[in-house]
């Protein structure tokens, strides 16, 4: 059985989860095969305030992806991951890796989170990136993921119920993606208890609701890309699959790490969860 490869392009943290730190082992937990790139390799996410570590170079992560290339491998890449983007020329690394590995693989997928910002917290990446992010990568991609925060920014747009997140969640496949996955939506209207998640193609479009979890997790939406491209792979291309089968994971390893008390994401406690979720949710067509 051919096992499944992702190229993922992200941050990297000693202690905690974000970036490839909260990717990398649920993707492999899955039987998912990884090629880590880094970004930066911090000792810690800055959420905390004050953190140690090398943010790399635009060139060093090409030279990576180089490397990588004359091994003769990225023929076997069936998707790029990428999230966090420090700068324009770390994102320009990284579309240079996609063009690359669709070369090696025209069959091969990109997959982007842009991530950029979150309600409440307002922009969290230097100014520039948004446009860029909008710009140049959401175009380039096939599959993105943006929170509702973000889905407004790209589409220029301020949604409030459900029915203007999906008006704008197909106004930015308009431009690009065949795939867009809101991970965080609340809406007007909806039980505010809950929080959904929603993923919209060309077919269709599907709603998956969870219960609200009353935190923050950062690297939560790290996770949520990851496996989300995972399943879409896997399935053949099944979006409302993919949604139902990363949504119960989600949640089930949040849930985890809630009854845990744990301030960083449990995923080796909870790694059982990835892999057979103890929570699972209707997936509905809209």
């Amino acid at each position: 059985m051919r096992v499944t490869t992702i190229l993922s392009i992200q941050s990297s943290v000693a202690y905690g989860h974000v970036g490839n730190s909260a990717a990398t082992f649920p993707l492999m937990r899955l039987g998912v095969e990884v090629l880590p790139v880094l970004t930066v390799h911090f000792s810690n996410h800055t959420g905390y305030g004050a953190w140690r570590g090398p943010l790399l170079a635009a060139s060093d992560v090409g030279e990576v992806i180089v490397g990588i290339d004359e091994r003769g491998v990225l023929d076997s890449v069936d998707a790029v991951l990428s999230g966090y983007q420090g700068a324009e020329a770390v994102g320009a690394e990284i579309l240079k890796a996609v063009a690359l590995v669709k070369e090696r693989n025209p069959q091969a997928i990109y997959c982007c989170d842009p991530v950029m910002g979150d309600v409440g917290r307002g922009f969290y990446v230097r100014p520039g990136i948004p446009e860029f992010m909008r710009d140049q990568v959401i175009p380039a991609a096939q599959i993105v993921t943006p929170n509702q925060f973000e889905l407004d920014f790209l589409t220029g747009r301020e949604t409030l119920t459900l029915a203007e997140v999906l008006d704008a969640a197909h106004a930015l496949r308009a431009v690009g993606p065949e795939v867009v996955l809101v991970t965080s939506v609340v809406a007007e209207g909806a039980d505010p208890e809950t929080l959904t998640m929603l993923a919209v193609t060309g077919q269709g479009a599907w709603q998956v609701v969870t219960p609200r979890l009353e935190r923050m997790f950062t690297g939560s939406g790290d996770i949520t890309a990851a496996l989300f491209l995972a399943h879409y792979l896997r399935s053949g291309g099944d979006a409302a699959a993919a949604l139902g089968e990363t949504a119960a994971a989600v949640y089930s390893v949040l849930r985890h790490t809630t009854d845990a008390g744990s301030s960083e994401l449990a995923l080796v406690a909870a790694q059982e969860e990835i892999v057979t979720p103890s929570h699972r949710f209707e997936v509905v067509s809209l």
